[in-house]
């Protein structure tokens, strides 16, 4: 039976697992203090949280949230990044943060209750934004629209243009006639 400080651990370990769109899973033996200071504030901005947690636990709190299959990933040192709003750009910090460090190890993760290898987390990572997606959506739902008004302009245009053409035409003939 877990203490009282351990099973409140696993009660928010629980709610932040089941609330969390991602959690990376990573190896952090190795890093100062001031490294994970630094991550911590990278990961802000997307609504993301970096926690050390013991592996027990973490794997008593994920069966709780219903996520099968975390117990290959659950050795040795462990931390937690969950990520609430923007898995995207929180697998975008953490992988940049890896890579610069080439201390913190990426072991794995959880997108959506569902277990992800620590390359889906790189490809993850290589996705682009949210707002990008969103933009370019956007984009191809306008653009349909404007090719219909340039093509209902063409005529219209078209018109324009012989009628310049033609002005042009009388023009330099009177200027021709006006010569003579």
């Amino acid at each position: 039976m877990p203490t009282a400080a351990k099973s409140a651990a696993i009660d928010q370990l629980t709610d932040s697992l089941s609330r969390a769109q991602l959690a990376v899973l990573t190896d952090y033996r190795g890093l100062k203090v001031s490294d994970l200071q630094t991550l911590r504030t990278n990961l802000r901005p997307f609504g993301a949280e970096f926690h050390i947690a013991k592996n027990t636990l973490t794997r008593i709190a994920a069966e709780r949230a219903g996520i099968d299959g975390l117990q290959p990933l659950l050795d040795g040192p462990l931390a937690l990044v969950l990520a609430y709003n923007d898995p995207v750009g929180a697998s975008k910090a953490i992988s940049d943060f890896a890579r610069t460090s080439r201390i913190l190890t990426v072991k794995g993760g959880v997108l959506n209750k569902q277990v992800i290898s620590s390359a889906d987390v790189e490809s993850l990572a290589t996705m682009p934004s949210r707002e990008v997606l969103l933009a370019k959506l956007l984009g191809l739902m306008v653009s349909p629209m404007a090719r219909t008004v340039g093509v209902l302009s063409g005529p219209s245009r078209s018109i324009a243009y012989l009628l310049q053409a033609r002005s042009d035409q009388l023009g330099g003939a009177q200027t021709a006639l006006a010569a003579d």
